[in-house]
């Protein structure tokens, strides 16, 4: 991380945990009537009457998910609330709260974690949820952070991951392969800045995938949507770690197969020029990048003429028996397997 050293530095030791807890979360509003008591107190209270609650828990790890040579703090921030809303929506809930938790080294000043939580609010704002709570604490390893969201949800709006059945359509949100692709032009720009600082890396012409890895977005609007459109998902989750491991997923849970069709997997075209300069598949980087934070469901055949047409959704293939395995059909009819090969975080730690 580079630092202006003319830039005020405040030591965390000068605020102690309460004061820094007040000036972090200052300007966070309540924007949901289920938020009784946010921060401030010993713990958060929500009052969901006869809704269901939904709460899903994520940790970023510095040197093994992000890496702040590149990422700027606020875009780490907003990208944190970012991928536990996601897990909201995927279950066709409504995400409403969140808390974060931060563990710091003696290198970041108050004023860097005003920067990181400057991203948290500005999520928070878009994604109308509500910050509740948290935790800080002092870390020999650099920055960790911890995010729970919570959501609520009408019993019979959940979806699950095992609710898929032979002949379902498989349906994908937006593209794939942007996130993944957008790292490597960063670790590529890093690797060049190591060897020469003074050099100032021409980006523009991928700012699209770029954005979808330093700024990516969860898609609040899908739930609403497919509600709109009279369509319940049997079964949906976000794609996080790779659309094979989603999928294994979904099947695995359901106790069925799949068929998904290479020619039906939707690439950004800058995906596809970046994939071609970096001499990669692209099929293979749409089924392994992960962090795209698209929504993979499933959904009736009947329900089909309901999304055709709409420019939010893609057929990629659909369901069979369980006995037919999940395999991908590639653009000249051949039947391969599918192997999980997204993102693992035990086996990616980079000190393993």
């Amino acid at each position: 991380m580079i630092e202006d050293k003319n830039t005020e530095r405040t030591q965390l030791s000068d605020l102690g945990e309460f004061g820094l807890i007040e000036r972090l979360t200052e300007g966070f509003g309540i924007k949901n009537a289920s938020t009784i008591v946010g921060v401030g107190d010993d713990a958060a209270v929500m009052d969901f009457g006869g809704k269901k609650m939904v709460v899903s828990t994520d940790l970023l790890i510095e040197g093994v998910h992000f890496d702040l040579t590149y990422v700027p703090l606020k875009h780490l921030g907003y990208k944190a609330v970012v991928v536990n809303v996601s897990d909201i929506y995927a279950m066709n809930a409504k995400a409403t709260q969140v808390t974060v938790s931060v563990a710091v080294s003696n290198r970041f000043p108050v004023e860097a974690l005003d920067e990181l939580y400057a991203g948290i609010r500005l999520a928070c704002e878009r994604y109308e949820v509500d910050l509740v709570g948290g935790d800080t604490t002092s870390s020999t390893r650099g920055l960790i952070i911890s995010v729970t969201a919570i959501g609520e949800a009408n019993e019979e709006d959940l979806v699950y991951r095992s609710g898929a059945k032979p002949f379902d359509l498989v349906v994908l949100t937006g593209d794939i392969g942007g996130a993944y692709m957008g790292l490597q032009i960063l670790e590529r720009e890093k690797a060049v800045f190591q060897v020469n600082p003074n050099s100032q890396p021409d980006i523009e012409m991928y700012s699209y995938i770029l954005e979808r890895q330093l700024k990516p977005e969860a898609r609040k609007d899908i739930p609403p949507l497919l509600k709109e459109l009279g369509v319940k998902p049997t079964a949906m989750m976000d794609v996080s770690d790779g659309l094979s491991s989603e999928i294994l997923h979904i099947c695995k849970q359901s106790g069925v197969g799949c068929n998904l069709y290479e020619e039906k997997i939707p690439l950004d075209p800058e995906v596809i020029s970046s994939c071609e300069e970096f001499d990669l598949d692209s099929t293979t980087i749409a089924l392994s990048g992960g962090e795209d934070y698209e929504l993979l469901f499933t959904i009736k055949q009947e329900d089909y003429d309901k999304i055709k047409g709409n420019p939010n959704f893609t057929v990629i293939g659909y369901i069979t028996e369980k006995n037919n395995g999940a395999n991908l059909i590639t653009r000249d009819g051949q039947q391969i397997p599918i192997i999980a090969r997204g993102w693992n975080a035990l086996l990616n730690n980079k000190d393993n």
